[in-house]
């Protein structure tokens, strides 16, 4: 055996051994993307599968974001493993619509879509494990990527050897390794061209911040996957007191305040963490326990759930987002909407002209309706022309911009006809169907309703 190839395959088993990443029998769905890491760890699972006794498969997720470049990519990885006869899997997502549909970054969508799409591939192809090319440099970046942001214990522990299904056996690899074992066997790959972009946050701590440290610390790579295995044992450790604190002290209702606060901060804050469906901020977590450590009744809403502490007790329970029923509107009737707490009326008049506020009358051009008209929520994909402001905008992002919780988002009516958006209560009304003084209108008044007499 080659010298590099020789070191670097006994240093992958070794790694695989350690974390226990592949036992003999399975079968490991290895994402390959068709760049140099990907390649490196196709080629050397393959090579070495007799050696560990597992076998091998592939899969590739085209993100189109790079158009023809996206394409060609998918098509060497396919025709890599055809030559080689390996069971091979692919997709192609939309990335860049995803990311703006759920106003997240390209990176995180990309991440979000991948994953999802490598889980659909292994139970496609009955595979045991997923393996990502990881190394030494990608673990790096990532620490720093959280360092940047104020992460905790978590987020400073990089990535980890084995999470789940999924594992990185290149992740004691420096990159120079993985080139020099490409290069000894002759191994082809595809360069991705927006890695030499600093658009991306990743590729700046790439480019600059990562080779500056590596002048004051030439093996900061190793330094950094050190501090990550002692930072994921100690919280392991944390998150095993909160957990026993919960099995011993939470009936599934409610928990109490004083025992909580009587915790080491470093574990009531996992406390709060577990018992919460989504993710939380630090400034979620402060609020939490500054109103435990009080007598008085406290009502907090965090993402996914409200909490009511009172009595010396904490109940957690996750947030019911209701939604308003679609309601088609008729001329000349009312409805009323018990949930948004609103009356509404429609009728046909001669129009004559008024401000839009927020509960006043909705005028619009009658030979502009297309259709019926309903009143709904928001629904996924939603645009408006807002009158006065000379943009299309979509409802969500008027939302965000308004600040709206996600409850206030889904109870916020929306006006609209079988071409679209009419008005969004409260935020505007659609350029396309304002009126003149005297034209036909549908005029809509919405008012606020108690359950009272009208």
């Amino acid at each position: 055996m080659k010298k590099i190839t020789e070191a670097v395959s006994d240093k992958v088993a070794a790694y695989i051994s350690r974390y226990d990443m592949l036992r003999p029998g399975m079968k490991v769905l290895c994402a390959v993307s068709g760049g140099a890491d990907s390649m490196c760890m196709l080629h050397l699972l393959l090579e070495n599968s007799e050696r560990l006794r597992v076998s091998v498969c592939a899969a590739h997720f085209n993100h189109s974001l790079r158009g023809e470049e996206s394409d060609r990519d998918c098509a060497f990885v396919q025709s890599w493993c055809r030559e080689r006869k390996i069971p091979f899997f692919s997709e192609k997502g939309d990335v860049a619509s995803y990311a703006s549909e759920h106003a997240i970054g390209l990176e995180e969508a990309a991440r979000k879509l991948r994953y999802d799409f490598l889980r659909r591939a292994c139970e496609k192809l009955a595979c045991d494990r997923i393996a990502t090319a990881h190394h030494l440099e990608d673990n790096a970046e990532t620490v720093l990527f959280h360092l940047v942001r104020g992460s905790g214990a978590e987020g400073l522990s990089g990535i980890p050897p084995v999470h789940g299904i999924v594992v990185r056996p290149l992740l004691c690899l420096k990159r120079q390794e993985i080139e020099a074992y490409l290069k000894e066997n002759g191994i082809p790959f595809v360069e991705d061209s927006s890695n030499a972009s600093d658009a991306y946050t990743r590729n700046r701590l790439r480019h600059h911040v990562l080779p500056e440290l590596k002048e004051i610390n030439p093996s900061f790579g190793e330094a950094m996957l050190r501090m990550g295995e002692l930072l994921r044992q100690d919280d392991v450790f944390l998150n095993t007191q909160a957990e026993a604190f919960i099995a011993e002290n939470y009936d599934g209702s409610f928990l109490s305040s004083s025992r909580l606060c009587a915790l080491d901060r470093a574990v009531s804050s996992r406390v709060i963490r577990l018992l919460c469906p989504k993710s939380l901020e630090r400034k979620h977590v402060d609020a939490i326990l500054s109103a435990a450590s009080r007598t008085e009744r406290s009502i907090i809403e965090v993402p996914g759930a409200k909490l009511v502490i009172e009595q010396g007790k904490i109940r957690f329970g996750k947030e019911k987002i209701l939604s308003l029923p679609d309601t088609e509107l008729i001329p000349g009737e009312s409805v009323i909407l018990a949930e948004a707490g609103i009356r509404v009326h429609t009728e046909i008049l001669v129009y004559h002209e008024k401000v839009h506020g927020l509960f006043k009358p909705f005028s619009f051009k009658c030979d502009q309706i297309y259709g019926r008209v309903f009143l709904t929520s928001r629904r996924a994909g939603d645009e408006i022309r807002l009158y006065g402001r000379n943009c299309t905008k979509s409802v969500r992002k008027l939302f965000a911009e308004a600040g709206y919780t996600q409850q206030e988002r889904a109870m916020t009516p929306v006006l609209r006809d079988d071409r679209g958006v009419l008005a969004v209560i409260g935020l505007g009304i659609a350029e396309r169907t304002v009126p003149r003084e005297g034209d036909s209108v549908y005029q809509i008044t919405v008012e606020k309703w108690n359950g009272g007499s009208n």
